[in-house]
């Protein structure tokens, strides 16, 4: 499972020129699936992304998570993330998840996040255009 985390101001995701999913404030998440991924993987990354402390304390240090400093996760299903490109200059995508079970996953994974924040989402296989204002930039890669 990996997932890119990015701290964002407003972003958002649309679809067919229809607006999905959006935010003001929070993180922006991008997220795959391989074999092997189960719910324990999922538990483990949820947990980690809401206690991620990169958020501004009083003194304007990356010192808070998105539980202590507020605001929503935009989640947005991602498998170009196992992309490899080992082999020339066309990607192979081998090693991310099937759809019918990476579905599956993101779906369990978007509700563990939302034990612990608002969550909004773009569409699973969509065509999705993300708009993401990232700040900082603070941009952060999780793999387990």
């Amino acid at each position: 499972m990996r997932v890119l985390v990015q701290r964002s101001g407003n972003s958002k995701v649309l679809v067919s020129e229809e607006m999905v999913g959006s935010i003001s404030d929070g993180l922006v998440i991008f997220v795959a699936f391989t074999e092997g991924d189960d719910k324990e993987k999922i538990e483990y990354l949820a947990k980690k992304i809401v206690n991620l402390r990169i958020f501004p304390d009083e003194n304007n240090i990356m010192n808070k998570s998105i539980l202590e400093y507020g605001g929503k996760i935009l989640s947005i299903s991602q498998f170009t993330l196992y992309a490899n490109c080992d082999k020339g200059n066309r990607p192979s995508y081998m090693a991310a998840m099937k759809n019918d079970k990476a579905i599956k996953l993101y779906e369990m994974f978007n509700e563990e996040l939302r034990k612990y924040v608002e969550v909004e989402t773009g569409i699973f296989g969509a065509d999705m255009n993300v708009m993401i204002t990232n700040i900082g930039p603070t941009t952060i890669f999780l793999d387990k």
